[in-house]
């Protein structure tokens, strides 16, 4: 498989997290914030204090991860466009930017190895999804997620 499958949260994950919470639940003073944001805010801190780009989700306080895991849920899931060349023989699909082996073990990756991932293939930026079929990128509902409560259950066997 992928090196996708030893990785942590990146740290723009967890400041992406806070911004959808403060949307999400607005301070009502301009000061306070709700318990989400300030779970993921002392993440942050942490995180930028010593100068790590990584979170270790296993280490992470069980309420920041909720959140985190409540904002991973918001995105879409899968990068595809259906456009797949993998099953045409590529090694590296050309509509989403996924290696072979990522895109058939996609279902059994965990949120954080498809963040690897994702965040992987947006620097990239090769694959059609971000250039010749934006368009149909932009209208991906990210349906395929599953529900927030199977995502903190942890892996089925």
């Amino acid at each position: 498989m992928s090196d996708s499958t030893a990785s942590g949260i990146h740290i723009t994950d967890i400041e992406a997290a806070i911004n959808w919470w403060r949307e999400r639940s607005p301070s009502p003073d301009g000061i306070s914030a709700c318990a989400e944001v300030r779970e993921l805010a002392e993440v942050y801190a942490l995180m930028v204090y010593y100068r790590e780009a990584l979170c270790d989700e296993h280490s992470m306080p069980a309420k920041a991860h909720e959140a985190w895991l409540a904002w991973y849920a918001s995105t879409p899931d899968a990068p595809c466009i259906a456009i797949c060349s993998t099953s045409q023989g590529d090694a590296t699909c050309k509509g989403c930017g996924r290696s072979f082996d990522e895109v058939q073990h996609w279902p059994a990756f965990t949120p954080v190895q498809k963040r690897v991932v994702w965040r992987r293939i947006t620097q990239e930026a090769t694959a059609w999804r971000f250039n010749r079929y934006a368009e149909r990128a932009r209208l991906a509902t990210g349906v395929d997620h599953p529900p927030p409560e199977a995502l903190r259950a942890g892996p089925t066997p």
